[in-house]
């Protein structure tokens, strides 16, 4: 093999090898997030701090969205039993779309003790994007109804995101920015453009040839009228 053709072999490769690693880099970053929340309940104003968690899972056309509460947020004056009390939350999504999504969990699995900050369980709702591109996930107000009584918590700290993800519209095309693509083409970036320029080259020469072909084909029909 000649040097021209090795160097050319190897960087080819390495192209190759550069697009494989763009395509496998990860399309989201998530964050454990301190939420203060403020919180109107029926005994008077209560505050806490929790940290949030917000997991996307693709699902279909859809992301399942999961958010968690690592610490309690309200508490009872008298112990609540064994599915007393059911919390919902919502969503806050920002970026190339603005919409909030309602989550919404089981009740309490155990009795809470009176005066004792009460555990909220995983809530989860279904997020199904109208648009492509980048979103983040930020939590929203947050609802527990217990024993015919509402507590209301806001987050009093403008939290930052919980999550941000490159999302796909039903029916779209991959957002580009991020991790990349599911798409099989190559990333317009370094050494791949040398790649789609030949590719761009090749269709040229061949739409110059098809020309040619009717031009000529043309003429001859002119010449035997």
């Amino acid at each position: 093999m000649s040097d021209r053709k090795r160097s050319t072999a190897l960087a080819l490769a390495s192209a190759l090898a550069g697009s494989a690693v763009l395509l496998a880099a990860p399309a989201a970053h998530a964050a454990v997030v301190d939420v203060a929340y403020d919180c109107k309940t029926p005994i008077g104003d209560k505050s806490a701090i929790s940290p949030i968690d917000i997991k996307a899972v693709k699902d279909g056309e859809a992301y399942k969205l999961t958010m968690s509460f690592q610490k309690g947020v309200s508490s009872s004056p008298i112990e609540l039993g064994k599915g007393a009390m059911s919390p919902s939350a919502v969503i806050l999504v920002d970026g190339a779309e603005k919409v909030s999504v309602p989550v919404s969990g089981p009740p309490n699995p155990e009795a809470a003790p009176a005066d004792t900050p009460i555990k909220i369980t995983d809530l989860s709702g279904t997020y199904t994007p109208k648009k492509s591109g980048k979103v983040t996930f930020t939590a929203g107000v947050l609802t527990i109804k217990a024993m015919g009584t509402t507590t209301t918590c806001t987050p009093g700290n403008s939290p930052g995101p919980s999550l941000e993800l490159d999302v796909t519209a039903a029916g779209g095309a991959a957002a580009q920015s991020g991790g990349g693509s599911d798409d099989d083409t190559l990333p317009q970036t370094g050494p791949t453009d040398s790649a789609l320029a030949l590719g761009t080259l090749g269709a040229t020469v061949l739409l110059s040839g098809v020309a040619g072909v009717l031009w000529l084909t043309r003429r001859g029909q002119r010449a035997r009228s």
